[in-house]
């Protein structure tokens, strides 16, 4: 396991050797999970791709750090890491509240970003009443109290059946998440508008969701994908919220189409 010390925080953090001269391609999971659920794309990259994953603050085996939380101290926790591994013009790819951050890094840091992938996320997500519930539900009655709720936005049943023990497994991955993480980062989520951000992003970009998506539908993600320029627009079905578990396969092809497209230079327009 790797460890480092970024910002007020310690990051549980993943790194894979690749080919000199291609991207380091970077991970950032959704809200309630830790990096595992990268793993059946990221074992499917691995040996073409240098490969960064990262528990976000709050989340799987790094810090708390100071809460509530904003999407800028995720930003810069992940620019600090990035700063430790010196990597320059990644490809970032984030899921849900990691596709926000990757909107955020790419604002803050453009040096280190030399492409996008945005999954199942979008330049705002729900409501601030909805963000509140769901922050006292966390904080009175703990995560186990709206567990069934998420695997059904998460998920689709063809998933969740029974029998299926990775469906069981995924549920125990969000009930054992810091229930302090998990509201400090839907307080961050709440306070969270990139649309502006979203207009200006300068590099290619491909956005990407789940045709079942329950939580970032797919036209929530079309939108967000409207806002940026030149942007891709896939649909990956049979998938919920999270196609990296769901669907692998289809998505690390569409990930690896999407770098083959990437000119040397990276950005798009000034």
């Amino acid at each position: 396991m790797q460890f480092a010390t970024v910002n007020d925080v310690i990051l549980h953090h993943q790194l894979i050797g690749g080919p000199a001269g291609k991207p380091v391609i970077v991970f950032i999971n959704s809200l309630g999970t830790d990096f595992r659920i990268w793993r059946d794309v990221v074992v499917r990259l691995a040996g073409d791709f240098p490969i960064i994953t990262y528990d976000k603050r709050g989340h799987g085996l790094s810090d708390l750090g100071q809460v509530p939380y904003s999407i800028d101290d995720h930003v810069l926790d992940l620019a600090g890491l990035l700063d430790r591994l010196n990597v320059r013009e990644a490809i970032i790819c984030g899921l849900s509240v990691g596709g926000m951050i990757a909107q955020g890094l790419e604002a803050k840091r453009p040096d280190l970003v030399k492409g996008l992938v945005l999954c199942d996320t979008a330049h705002k997500i729900g409501t601030a009443e909805m963000w509140n519930a769901r922050i006292e539900s966390v904080e009175t009655r703990g995560i186990e109290s709206l567990a069934d709720g998420i695997m059904e936005r998460w998920f689709t049943p063809a998933f969740r059946r029974p029998e299926n023990a990775a469906y069981h497994g995924y549920r125990t991955m969000l009930t054992r998440q810091s229930a302090v993480g998990y509201a400090a980062t839907c307080a961050a989520l709440r306070d969270a508008d990139l649309t502006e951000e979203a207009k200006r992003i300068a590099v290619p970009t491909l956005c990407v969701v789940g045709d079942q998506d329950g939580s970032t539908p797919p036209d929530v993600v079309l939108s967000m994908a409207k806002l940026i320029h030149g942007a891709r627009y896939e649909v990956i079905k049979d998938a919920g919220h999270i196609p990296c578990v769901e669907q692998p396969e289809m998505l690390t092809e569409m990930i690896r189409a999407f770098i083959d497209t990437i000119p040397a230079g990276g950005k798009l327009h000034a």
